[in-house]
């Protein structure tokens, strides 16, 4: 009788410690390949996005035209309060419920809703685009009370408004009085009606230097200008019409960092002189940049209802340009 000793094999099925840690770097290095790609196809969605919001603006813009054959103010309303010129296009963005609730008479802080929440708390998606990372109610003492905005009015290159001469500055809205198509004098399709900000930027406000400050030609020169400092509160109030809320100007190109050291920090913020409507003397002049997420540069909308994509790079005095309604210049966007 023949006995025979049975032999183990090993199990092949299995991998192998080695093997195993093969296969985890190359996935490691696929995810490392692709996350850039769906990175930036993502943010390529969000920019689309953006462009369609401010394109449904310009539609805004148009329509509150034809109705009142011109634009709105960027702050003053119908009946000289504070609220901004966005709200004014509530009723052509299909916010008609949200502007029913508002009475021109009365300050945009004494505005509610039925519900007793501050009006200006309300989110309006189309002033929201969808790469910013602050799209977030702003709170006081813990509760909701104003919500951000990331398309500013063109306020032009410097100057806002002098209360005393009542003249405006040279862009395409200013404080109290609304601009017709006629008034453009270099065309509708080139001159900025709206562009990109930050939600949350810090400025300095009413330094109420008189006479006025030169045009700051660098970023380091805003930082002396001084004035009482707001930390992230800026582009935050999209019903408030005072420049450092909804608009911007051309003094720096887009997404130039203006960087000031306050209290050992520092902050890439904006300046103004004077608020619009706090003094009956001091002239607002105002250096808010324009700024997105977007990686190279920002949305911007033209009076004519085109967007365009402005990058960063773009020359200073083609910037200005194109920020001025009767300039002269003979600026296009390529």
């Amino acid at each position: 009788m023949s006995f025979y000793r049975l032999r183990c094999r090993p199990d092949r099925s299995a991998f192998t410690l080695v093997e195993l840690l093969v296969v985890i770097a190359i996935i490691g290095i696929l995810i490392a390949l692709l996350l850039p790609a769906v990175q930036a196809a993502r943010e390529a969605a969000r920019r689309a996005s953006c462009t369609n919001n401010l394109k449904q603006v310009g539609l805004a813009l148009h329509n509150f035209e034809n109705v009142h054959k011109k634009y709105p103010p960027s702050y003053g309303g119908p009946k000289n309060t504070d609220w901004s010129g966005q709200a004014l296009l509530l009723p052509y963005l299909e916010q008609g419920n949200l502007y029913s609730h508002i009475d021109f008479d009365q300050p945009y802080s004494a505005a509610t809703m039925p519900d007793g929440s501050p009006l200006s708390a309300h989110r309006v998606d189309t002033y929201v685009c969808p790469s910013e990372i602050r799209a977030e109610v702003r709170l006081e003492g813990g509760v909701p009370k104003h919500f951000p905005i990331n398309y500013g009015l063109n306020l032009g290159t410097w100057f806002v408004y002098d209360p005393v001469t009542k003249r405006g500055g040279d862009g395409a809205f200013r404080p109290f009085f609304g601009h017709s198509p006629a008034d453009f004098i270099d065309g509708l399709s080139n001159t900025f009606a709206l562009a990109e900000v930050k939600a949350y930027t810090p400025y300095y406000r009413n330094a109420a230097i008189v006479p006025a400050p030169s045009m700051p030609n660098v970023p380091a020169d805003v930082c002396p200008l001084g004035g009482s400092f707001k930390t992230e509160s800026g582009h935050t109030e999209w019903v408030d019409g005072r420049a450092h809320q909804i608009g911007f100007t051309t003094v720096f190109t887009p997404n130039t960092k203006v960087a000031c050291v306050v209290g050992g920090k520092e902050y890439d913020l904006d300046w103004t002189n004077q608020q619009e409507g706090k003094s009956d003397s001091v002239p607002t002049y105002a250096a808010i940049t324009s700024r997105s997420y977007h990686p190279g540069g920002v949305n911007a909308l033209l009076m004519d209802g085109s967007v365009q994509f402005v990058q960063e790079t773009i020359d200073r005095s083609v910037w200005r340009a194109l920020s001025t309604r009767r300039g002269g210049e003979a600026a296009r966007l390529p």
